[in-house]
């Protein structure tokens, strides 16, 4: 077991905190650089949705993880970026331009979503953010002279002053520099006093108000910049596939997203890319496990809702702190055998003071 004597506050707030986190992520890095080399076109491509949902992982779970303000339509910015990443492009705006102008409308309209998160909390939120959604994708459709409508809208490919990523590698590598960049961004925002307020709001508003944490604008912040990363996300997701349409972005792929968060596991970074990893490859399982099924169930047209449900209650039920958690625990068992006590992670109710106050 390793432990590590901290001297310094530098050494505190270190991305790497030890020579273990420097290897294991450096390998990473490395598998993925070479990813093309080992992987075929299809495992390529499903490799660049996770990178793309990772991003939009890391924005929900920044507003959800690590401030506690819990959107179920989250895929409306996601569609809000898509679909301004098309249009402009269309326009031969170039393509860090047109990224930055979806992040920003996102932003912007991830900030008008926030405001009523400053009034109200818990179910009441979700159901504002659910309207929200409905509202975005009620807009997709019927504007139809910027949108395509129900019609749909195609969408050509990255290019930027001469150079087009017209080819799977390219996009893969656009992809994953900007799913790096947004990573290291969100690292280094969380140790900031901007992320430390984020999580006293999360833990307790009224002790935060009461350390003169500014509830509002922390708020409307998280919201505006989980909204950004999903526009990073729409952006990149409108040009992987190539083509848009408004119920792309239902309440169905909200629900997506929030599932992908929650088995992930919520308040980790790490969470949100294993997230992303159980909803690429959820699906590709359950064609799988189709071959082995009598056909009256594999035929079923509910499969798939019944499997991601029993998914989601099992994971709630049996392990809340979702697949980042249950790694934890096994890298823990390791860690302390044979000394490893079963009710290490047994969950407590434990409330402070100004939590009863309510």
């Amino acid at each position: 077991m390793r432990f590590i004597f901290k001297t310094s506050y530098d050494q505190d707030i270190r991305l790497a905190k030890h020579g273990g986190h420097r290897f294991w992520y450096g390998l990473l890095l490395a598998a993925l650089v070479t990813a093309p080399w080992w992987l075929e076109s299809y495992g390529l491509a499903q490799l660049t949705f996770i990178l793309i949902y990772g991003i939009v992982g890391l924005g929900l779970m920044l507003l959800a993880g690590f401030t506690g303000l819990f959107s179920i339509g989250h895929a409306a910015f996601l569609g809000v970026g898509a679909y301004t990443q098309a249009v402009l492009a269309a326009q031969g705006w170039p393509f860090p331009l047109s990224l930055a102008a979806a992040a920003g409308l996102s932003a912007a309209v991830g900030a008008v979503v926030g405001l009523p998160a400053l009034r109200v909390k818990g179910i009441y939120l979700g159901i504002a953010t659910l309207a929200f959604g409905f509202i975005v994708e009620e807009v997709l459709a019927r504007w139809e002279s910027v949108t395509g409508g129900n019609a749909g809208l195609m969408v050509g490919q990255p290019q930027m002053f001469g150079w087009v990523a017209d080819s799977g590698e390219t996009f893969y590598f656009l992809c994953l520099v900007i799913t790096v960049a947004c990573t290291l961004a969100v690292l280094n925002l969380l140790r900031s006093p901007t992320g430390r307020a984020f999580v006293a709001i999360r833990d307790s508003e009224i002790s935060a108000q009461s350390m003169g944490i500014h509830l509002a604008y922390y708020k409307t912040l998280s919201f505006a910049i989980s909204a950004a990363l999903a526009g990073i996300g729409g952006a990149l997701y409108a040009h992987a596939i190539r083509f848009l349409s408004p119920d792309q972005f239902n309440i169905i792929a909200s629900i997506d997203l929030l599932l992908m968060v929650v088995i992930g596991g919520l308040g980790s970074v790490h969470g949100a890319f294993l997230g992303a990893i159980f909803l690429i490859g959820m699906p590709q399982a359950i064609s799988a496990l189709k071959d082995v099924l009598p056909d009256t169930i594999a035929q079923a047209p509910g499969l798939k809702a019944v499997i991601y449900g029993a998914v989601l209650i099992a994971f709630v039920l049996f392990e809340p702190m979702g697949l980042y958690g249950r790694w934890l625990k096994i890298r823990t068992w390791f860690q302390l055998f044979p000394f490893y006590r079963k009710g290490l992670f047994k969950r407590q109710k434990a409330f402070q003071k100004s939590d009863r106050l309510r």
